[in-house]
């Protein structure tokens, strides 16, 4: 199912997106648009198409067929008025040798000939004040993808794409970029990305489009891709509170299963069962796991190791 938002004028519109390689169909009749001030997550494995789709609708990639209307301009033939209307922060992040954080800042400010003050402004957003005199090269990993954001930031473009931004982050890293990142949709900018966490994409996306094989499998809200998985939810607890046989007593109880320690029930009624756990006097060390993105993710798009 393909949902879109009619309610807020559209900032991109792609219609029937076909790219070949060769013999290889990297994306396959694409089309999706994302409303001014949504963000807008691309989710797949590896060789999806996202990278290529992405590429397309920034103006970067020539399609094969189909077309792209970016704050109302076509993407391609390459399109100089949109240049200064967007920020791309790419997978491979490249910046100036040998220059500090701020002289970086300022040279792709001065690209578009915004005032080198703001530099200045743009270390504050992405909490790099400290470090204004770094040179790139001496930052973390996480720095540095927050110094690449700043970049693609810096002359306030009205739609950024950032590609995989907190790939290879540490957690701590992670966490600190999606406060930024909710900080820049917060200022009114549209923002499109694609990434392979899950948990990241439910907690900031407004709407997700999931792809595999070069097509959208499925785009809607994570809230309403978890709802119409109908996965049942599981309630795990330690055997000794309740064993195996008084489980499969329990009311609204589909499957029990016997871990290694836990006893993990699986129902689609989860407060009855939750209820009944209570009047047993059964819920110390009961932990309660919903479907989440991830499991959408799976379902549609198979377990199996993308290299």
């Amino acid at each position: 199912m393909v949902t879109d938002r009619p309610d807020r004028p559209m900032a991109i519109e792609v219609d029937g997106l076909v790219k070949d390689y060769g013999g290889f169909r990297a994306v396959h009749d694409v089309s999706f648009s994302v409303a001014a001030g949504e963000f807008f997550g691309i989710l797949g494995p590896n060789g999806a198409g996202k990278t290529t789709t992405l590429e397309i609708v920034e103006g970067i990639r020539e399609p094969d067929e189909g077309a792209v209307r970016l704050l109302g301009e076509p993407v391609w033939p390459r399109n100089p008025r949109l240049l200064s209307r967007i920020g791309v922060q790419l997978q491979a992040s490249a910046f100036f040798e040998r220059l500090t954080c701020r002289e970086q800042l300022q040279t792709f400010g001065g690209l578009y000939g915004v005032d080198q003050r703001r530099a200045d402004d743009m270390l504050e957003l992405v909490g790099l004040t400290e470090k204004a005199d770094v040179r790139e090269d001496q930052l973390s990993g996480g720095q540095r993808q927050r110094l690449s954001i700043a970049c693609a930031l810096v002359h306030d473009p009205e739609v950024v794409f950032l590609d995989e931004p907190t790939a290879a982050l540490d957690p701590q890293a992670r966490r600190n970029l999606w406060d930024l990142l909710r900080r820049i949709q917060e200022g009114g900018t549209t923002v499109v990305y694609t990434t392979h966490y899950m948990d990241e994409a439910e907690i900031l996306c407004d709407r997700v489009a999931i792809m595999d094989a070069g097509r959208i499998l499925s785009l809607d809200t994570p809230a309403a891709l978890i709802r119409g998985l109908s996965a049942a939810t599981r309630v795990a607890l330690p055997r000794e509170v309740l064993d195996t046989g008084a489980a499969h007593r329990l009311p609204g109880v589909e499957t029990v299963v016997d871990t290694d320690g836990d006893v993990v029930l699986s129902t689609r009624e989860p407060a009855r069962l939750v209820a009944a756990l209570a009047e047993r006097n059964a819920l110390d060390g009961v932990s309660v796991r919903t479907a989440t993105l991830e499991d959408v993710f799976l379902t549609l798009t198979g377990r199996e190791y993308r290299a």
